[in-house]
């Protein structure tokens, strides 16, 4: 009798030993990725997309803005370089 309740306790207690193990690194590679780049263009401030970067935006006439411009593989986004 003493055997039967012993292996059931076990078999409970594995998974939710192996599930809360799993976590912890779920958790743990969430805390080491870098926070996303945010740009301020003249729309607001917003995340910057999957393969794009800030860089600093320009008028017409080449003075700087003073807002963001998000440049991707495609072209720019809110802006002029």
């Amino acid at each position: 009798m003493t055997k039967k309740v012993l292996l059931l306790v076990a078999a409970l207690a594995a998974p939710a030993a192996a599930h809360a193990a799993s976590g912890a690194g779920h958790r743990q590679q969430a805390a080491s990725q870098a926070p996303p780049q945010i740009a301020c263009t003249k729309y607001g401030c917003i995340p910057v997309q999957p393969g794009c970067h800030p860089a600093p935006g320009k008028t017409w006439d080449g003075l700087p803005s003073g807002y963001d411009v998000m440049v991707c593989p495609g072209g720019t986004l809110y802006g002029h370089l």
